[in-house]
Formats: C-alpha cells, sequence, structure tokens
C-alpha cells in the first residue's frame, strides 16, 4: 500500500480533461493495447501492455504512469496533462532516481522523472460513459492475489465481485441509494446515475476518500461519505436502494492468524455472521417497494440444508431471491483467501500450514463442510405471504441482469395475487428470448423431449410435456389460458376439465422462471 498522501480531489475535474483528451478511456485503451493486453491487464500480467506502449504518445504515457506504475520522464508527462496541478494535488510525485520497467522486464537507471501515487483505471459506464476507478496502487483490478502482501487496509479497484453487483443491480429511478462498504466507489458511482441522493459508507477511511477521488474523476455527483461499521453511520435512515460487496470471507480468528487478515474481505465475525447480520438488518433500512442487492459467501453446515439457512436469514416483510453460484469445499476455500493474502508465495511454509490448519479447525468447530458463494436480492414488499425463492445456479447468465431482477419480483407479484382462476382468465405471451428445442431420433413421428429455452438473462431451460409446448407455443396474448387448453383438449382428445384442473401449476412455474410474461388486464 502506498505510503504518501492521497490525491485531493479539488481539481479532478481538469485531470479528466486531460484523460478524455488523451483518450485514455476503455475504447482508447483497446485500440492502443489490443484485445489480448487488455486482457491481460485484467489477469494482472503487464508485459504485453509494456511492449505496446513503447511510443511516446499521451496515451502511452498515461497507461504507463496510471496502470502500469511505471515512472515517465518529466517532459512526457508534462505533454499528457498539467503536471504542476497533478504534483501539486498528490497524483504524481517526483521520482529522482527514476526506474522504468522495459517490457522484458528489465530495470534501467536515469533521473528527471515522476511517478502515480494511486491506480486508475477506466471504466465504461452501462450508458457509454467514461469513468475512472481510484485505488490502490497494484490493485487496479482487484480479486484473488490482487493485494498480496499489502497492508490490511487496502483499497482494491475494480474486480469481478464488483461488475458482477453492479450487474445485478436494479435501475430504476430512485430518491435515495446506500453502498455500504463502498471501497473504491464504484457502486456509489454507478447509483448517482439515477438516485437523487447517495450515501456511501465504509469502516476503513481510506476507503471513502478512494470512493471521493472516483466521483470526482468521474465527473459524478459528489455523495454523502459516512465512516462505520454496517448500518451504524446512518441510523434508522431508510433507502430506494441498498448494494453492497462486504467483507464476507470467512476467516479464522485467533492468534495463528495474526497479520493475515485483510480489512477489504474479512468482516471480523464468526463464520457468515457479517452477511447474516447485514441481511437481517437491511429490511429496517428498505423504503416500500425498495431492493437490496448483496454479495454474500454462506456456510454449509453439517445436518443443515443450506437453502432453509439462507431463508432464515430473510427479514420480515420482505421477498427475496438467493442465488448460489458457487460451492467449494472448505480446503479449496482457505486455499483461496491464503493465496489471495500472499501466503502462499510467502516462502514461509511453517506459517503457512499453521495458517491453513487454522482455517480447517475453525471450520470443524463450525460443523463447516463447504462453502457458497452468490447473490442476495431483497425486495421491500410488506406482504403477508412473501416470495422467497432460494436456488442453485451455476450455469452461465447473460449480464447485466437488473431488469431480469426486477422482472422477477413483479412475476412473484402477479402469481401472489392470482389463484388457480384467475390464472386461467389470463392471458400470456411467450418472452421474446424463449425458443424450442426438440430431442428424439432422427425420423420419429414424435420428440422424445421438449426443452424451452431462454437465451437471455437467466439463460435456464426446462423440459415440458406436449401440452406444455403447444401451450407455450400458442400464447400469443389474445387468448386466455383457459380458452387455450379447451382447444388443446380437443386435438388431444383429453377431458377439458381435468386438462384446466392439472394444468395451472405448469403455468405457475412457466410465468415464474418468466418463460411466459402475463399480459396487464385492460
Amino acid at each position: 500500500m502506498s505510503t504518501t498522501s492521497l490525491p485531493v480531489p479539488d481539481r479532478a475535474a481538469r485531470l479528466r480533461e486531460a484523460l478524455l483528451a488523451a483518450e485514455f478511456t476503455v475504447d482508447g485503451l483497446l485500440d492502443l493495447l489490443g484485445a489480448a493486453a487488455y486482457a491481460a491487464l485484467a489477469r494482472s500480467e503487464t508485459v504485453p501492455a509494456f511492449r505496446a506502449t513503447r511510443g511516446a504518445s499521451r496515451l502511452d504515457t498515461l497507461v504507463r504512469l496510471f496502470l502500469l506504475q511505471d515512472a515517465v520522464p518529466v517532459e512526457r508527462a508534462r505533454d499528457a496533462l498539467s503536471l504542476d496541478e497533478a504534483l501539486a494535488d498528490g497524483w504524481l510525485v517526483a521520482d529522482a532516481a527514476r526506474e522504468t520497467v522495459e517490457e522484458t522486464g528489465g530495470v534501467g537507471a536515469g533521473g528527471g522523472a515522476v511517478r502515480a501515487t494511486v491506480d486508475v483505471r477506466p471504466y465504461g459506464g452501462p450508458g457509454g460513459e467514461d469513468w475512472f476507478i481510484v485505488s490502490d496502487l497494484g490493485c487496479a483490478v482487484g480479486g484473488a492475489a490482487g493485494a498480496s502482501g499489502r497492508g490490511e487496509g487496502v483499497v482494491l479497484g475494480v474486480g469481478g465481485a464488483s461488475t458482477t453487483l453492479a450487474g445485478l443491480t436494479v435501475r430504476t429511478p430512485a430518491g435515495s441509494a446506500l453502498d455500504l462498504g463502498t471501497g473504491s466507489g464504484i457502486q456509489a458511482l454507478h447509483a448517482s446515475q439515477h438516485a437523487t441522493r447517495v450515501t456511501a459508507t465504509d469502516l476503513n477511511p481510506r476507503a471513502l476518500a478512494f470512493a471521493r477521488l472516483t466521483l470526482a474523476l468521474s465527473g459524478a455527483p459528489e455523495a454523502e461519505l459516512l465512516e462505520g461499521s454496517l448500518f451504524d453511520p446512518v441510523g434508522d435512515r431508510t433507502y430506494d436502494l441498498i448494494v453492497s460487496n462486504p467483507p464476507f470471507v470467512i476467516s479464522p480468528a485467533g492468534p495463528d492468524t495474526a497479520g493475515a487478515r485483510r480489512t477489504y474481505r474479512d468482516g471480523g465475525m464468526a463464520g457468515d455472521d457479517l452477511c447474516r447480520t447485514l441481511v437481517r438488518q437491511a429490511g429496517d433500512h428498505l423504503e416500500d417497494g425498495g431492493f437490496a442487492h448483496f454479495l454474500a459467501n454462506w456456510e454449509h453446515v453439517e445436518g443443515e440444508e443450506w437453502e432453509d439457512r439462507l431463508r432464515s436469514w430473510v427479514p420480515r416483510g420482505c421477498d427475496a431471491w438467493i442465488v448460489q453460484r458457487e460451492v467449494q469445499d472448505v480446503t479449496q476455500y482457505a486455499e483461496l483467501w491464503l493465496r489471495d493474502s500472499g501466503e502462499h508465495d510467502s516462502g514461509d511454509a511453517e506459517r503457512y500450514a499453521r495458517l491453513y490448519g487454522a482455517w480447517l479447525d475453525e471450520f470443524d468447530a463450525r460443523g463447516t463442510r463447504a462453502v457458497g458463494f452468490g447473490w442476495i436480492t431483497l425486495r421491500k414488499s410488506a406482504s403477508a405471504r412473501p416470495s422467497i425463492v432460494v436456488e442453485d445456479w451455476p450455469h452461465p447468465v447473460e449480464q447485466p441482469l437488473g431488469e431480469t431482477v426486477r422482472a422477477h419480483f413483479a412475476r412473484q407479484d402477479y402469481l401472489r395475487t392470482h389463484d388457480d382462476a384467475a390464472l386461467l382468465a389470463g392471458r400470456f405471451t411467450l418472452a421474446p428470448e424463449v425458443v424450442q428445442e426438440q430431442v428424439g431420433l432422427p425420423g420419429a413421428e414424435d420428440p422424445e423431449r421438449v426443452v424451452l429455452r431462454q437465451h437471455r438473462g437467466m439463460r435456464r431451460a426446462t423440459e415440458v410435456d406436449t401440452v406444455g409446448a403447444g401451450f407455450a407455443g400458442v400464447c400469443d396474448g389474445t387468448l386466455s389460458a383457459g380458452r387455450i387448453l379447451d382447444a388443446i383438449a380437443q386435438l388431444v382428445d383429453e377431458d377439458p376439465v381435468a386438462l384446466r384442473d392439472r394444468t395451472p401449476e405448469s403455468i405457475r412455474l412457466l410465468v415464474g422462471e418468466g418463460y411466459l410474461e402475463p399480459v396487464a388486464d385492460q
């Protein structure tokens, strides 16, 4: 972690103008580096980017400064931006004993150079905005090993978790939004585009300073920045939107783990208590109709169904959609986060074994056999019959999913207020991204299986019978479900009353999972 003072944001607009003028943007980087070198940067591999920035353009200089943390000659820096202001405001510092890392990995000496004090990474907003995420040196891409060997207060930049949460979030207009555990400020930055007031909190005061820099350099409105843990900084205030990528890592506590915990990832509570506490308290801080989105880890405890465990977290008055994306056994989990903290490659085999053992001892004591990772979304409905959907879905999805999430809860509202008779009286359309696949032997008169498949959003697939396939194919919003079933019963020579009696359950499934869309009552 850098020991220099953090930049001041007062003239960030001037620096932003210089970055944009040099095309220091996502598109500019792709053009300069090429797709392979740009993708390598996301893996913390810098050699291809060094090779691609051997020129003397302003963009070459800015990439070397802010993404590669290379020292560059003073005159090149002066040509790329307002050097005096960048030095005075703390974005750059003089590097009298210049050491420039060449593309071959060698080191050469020289003088009269400057270097950056922070990472600045171009980031494309959902509407094509040119944003910049500011983080600690060497932490622009985050992720496992993104902060190896660094101080516990390190602030990461954009990682896979950050973009996943941003893509999940429902982006409807909001009066107020809360980014809890803001880090470098990426979620607050997204929220600033559709929320009138944004509050960002963090236990780490350095993170709040970085969030202020990210917002200022991105040209976004200022946010209210509050220091503290969980919901403590906001008291009893309520919000239309809450987002959090919390320090969810389940880590052991005790003398054997001294120095291995990190503020950005370790919540300081036993097991998954931090995530459970965060989710349970969120209900008291949501406005009616408001959404809360969390990334979380949860324990798979011996003798307890993980789905039931997660259902118990959901606060009263809230609907929930909980999706488990990955499960790791306890050995895989311990190894992942030991690598993240740099212990795997530290060279101290005895310390590594001690820490690994402490992790396994903690899991054994708690009866934990595996750890799940996924998404938790709450919607404040105040319904007496809350909808709580918990599912395991490790398959590929299509981001952004915010509209898919919003539509999920809208469908739950529909199903909750429509009994079987109302469903049969209702009209439906087949979702536009759904196709039908038939599986069977070539030349066979009838397929062995019929599958409905979504090509957008969650990309689900579900097998249906002949009646289900026929019903879905006819749904164009003109006929009620009951009339469609009557016609199908006549075609297949089945009792229409019996068909009406057994079909609503299938309709609920197809609506609930997004294959069918209800047509609004006129």
